[in-house]
């Protein structure tokens, strides 16, 4: 639980005294990247990332106030031109770039006490990773800028720099993951103190992150370092929030550590409850003790965009990377595509023994400094739209015409599919089309073999059979006994058999809930499906079976951060029910 405080503090009251509930918010919302496919830093890249996010606030809202936005935000690489400087101000010097770490700090502005508290505790997890303390600065920040409740809610933000001394002896990779760790230790204790108000944006050598409770207008004039022509990067993710029927927060603003997303995770409550189920048996060498740090995964109090935030960062710091992660969590609808290669196929095959699909509809920008793309889940239900400039400049976002680029300097435009991935890989100056990726992750091991020698298929026959007649007592008896009536039978039921689909209506549903009908209701209609509420249907998994699966597996799931051969010793069910008589 260390997100969840910070957000509950903001909400105020209204969690205890009313029906709202944190746990079932949803985003529909404005996301893009900007990239350069060499990797060349520029503030021009800035420069678009803001203007693109001032182009897509017509995709959030604003309070009655006309001025507290639902949240926006950008995420770029450490500027370390502009960073090195500060930290000579501060008396210390940056021999190498990839030394300086950086974390962006949301403190208690009430409570002076509390905010000191965070710095020590800060420095003293710093100091007990053997990182060196350049030192804190306050972020010059514009608060006219903000409506009352943004202004009512802001925290104190500042941010602390710190650096990877000579002598330890660590990679880039492990110095990041250091990073990650010192950031989760940070909350652990900060919790413990039972301190409000207190959130950790980003805490990293590769990125930072500048959000808030703003509108997409807002973001450069509140943020004065966004307009500092030394802030150079070679890669910005922009995101405008629009909440769907929640309560805006300064920390629930995108982007997150790693990603920004468009729409909804309407699988999140499964999604949830099986990460929690697999913490018992997280194990990493690289992590050892330290891996109580990671837990929980999940923070409570977050949206459904935070917690697969949360999911995607844990993988990619625990070995798979961030690419490899977003393919094991937001796979294409795999099973029924003909087309796909057989190694991609035995990829998502394997994965799907590890974790579920976390489906949407979802249009999903992730990056971790050194890498950034886009994704869309197996509906596709979000658009994601893409330029690509004559010199390089690559620009993807919720819709066309965003960034402004003159369509005389565009050698390329399209559009993300159903299932599709985009990445720029800055570090080789390469952009890596959906086929090349999924090839590249399907060969880094050997996932058919293992899925031959190991998973087993439960056989079931699927074929109709007729049922034994009933004679008229013995069936009313039985409709009586599972509280099936005549509009049933003739509305439902009877379409169903004549036709085997589901019958449509069209004049609403007037039936009372089942906890206030003076009727006798079984236990399954106290229960109802859960899905977005604005802009989505619920899946029809008959008519859209292409993306559907009933596929169960059945087994012990083993350590989520490895993989190997035993992780696929499960029993693999095409349907999770089963008769007797079909089961062989």
């Amino acid at each position: 639980m260390r997100l969840n405080q910070a957000i509950y503090d903001q909400i105020g009251t209204a969690a205890e005294h009313s029906l709202y509930n944190p746990a079932l918010e949803h985003d529909a919302c404005g996301v893009g990247f900007v990239a350069n496919i060499r990797g060349e830093r520029s503030h021009e890249i800035l420069k678009i990332a803001i203007s693109s996010v001032c182009n897509l606030t017509h995709r959030g809202a604003l309070d009655a106030d006309a001025k507290t936005g639902d949240g926006a935000g950008v995420l770029t690489q450490i500027p370390h031109k502009f960073f090195k400087r500060i930290v000579e101000k501060l008396g210390h010097h940056v021999y190498q770039d990839a030394d300086l770490g950086v974390g962006m700090m949301f403190l208690p502005r009430a409570n002076h006490y509390d905010a000191a508290r965070c710095r020590q505790i800060t420095e003293e997890v710093v100091a007990k990773r053997g990182l060196f303390l350049f030192g804190w600065r306050t972020v010059p920040v514009n608060m006219s800028v903000l409506g009352d409740k943004a202004l009512l809610t802001c925290p104190q933000i500042e941010q602390v720099f710190v650096g990877r001394p000579a002598g330890l002896k660590i990679s880039d990779d492990e110095y990041e993951r250091l990073l990650f760790l010192v950031r989760n230790e940070i909350e652990d204790r900060a919790l413990a103190d039972k301190i409000p108000h207190f959130y950790i944006p980003s805490f990293s050598s590769r990125t930072v992150i500048y959000k808030g409770m703003l509108a997409g207008n807002q973001l450069e004039r509140f943020y004065l370092d966004l307009k500092e022509p030394t802030y150079e990067t070679s890669l910005a993710i922009f995101h405008q929030r629009y909440s769907t029927n929640t309560f805006p927060t300064w920390p629930l603003a995108h982007p997150f550590r790693m990603l920004a997303h468009n729409g909804e995770i309407n699988t999140i409550q499964g999604n949830r409850n099986w990460v929690a189920a697999r913490e018992n048996e997280l194990q990493a060498d690289f992590w050892g003790e330290d891996i109580k740090h990671l837990r929980p995964i999940i923070q409570d109090g977050g949206s459904d965009s935070a917690s697969l935030d949360n999911a995607a960062e844990v993988l990619a710091m625990s070995g798979r990377g961030i690419v490899h992660a977003m393919l094991m969590l937001v796979p294409p609808a795999w099973e029924n595509e003909k087309n796909m290669p057989q190694e991609v196929r035995d990829f998502y095959h394997y994965h799907s023994c590890l974790n579920e699909p976390w489906d949407g509809p979802a249009a999903l920008v992730f990056s971790d400094g050194l890498h950034v793309g886009a994704c869309l889940d197996r509906n596709g239900l979000r658009p994601a739209r893409y330029k690509l400039r004559s010199d390089g400049l690559f620009i993807m976002a919720s819709e066309a015409g965003t960034s402004q680029v003159p369509d005389k300097t565009t050698i390329e435009k399209g559009r993300l599919a159903p299932g599709q991935m985009i990445l720029i890989d800055t570090v080789n100056g390469k952009l890596l089309r959906d086929d090349e990726i999924k090839r590249a992750a399907a060969a880094a091991r050997p996932y058919g073999q293992w899925l031959r020698q190991n998973l087993r298929k439960l056989q079931v026959d699927t074929s109709a059979t007729r049922a034994d007649g009933l004679d008229p007592l013995a069936r009313t008896q039985q409709q009586l006994t599972f509280g099936v009536n005549t509009e049933e039978i003739s509305m439902v039921l009877g379409p169903m058999a004549t036709t085997a689909e589901e019958p449509v209506g069209s004049m609403g549903d007037d039936t009372p809930l089942a906890v206030l009908s003076q009727r006798q209701r079984l236990l399954p209609w106290f229960f109802k499906q859960l899905f977005a509420q604005v802009t989505n249907p619920p899946i029809d998994p008959i008519r859209e079976k292409n993306v559907m699966s009933l596929t169960t597996f059945i087994g012990r799931r083993k350590n989520w951060l490895a993989e190997s051969p035993e992780h696929a010793q499960l029993l693999e069910c095409r349907s999770p029910v089963i008769l007797n008589e079909k089961a062989e």
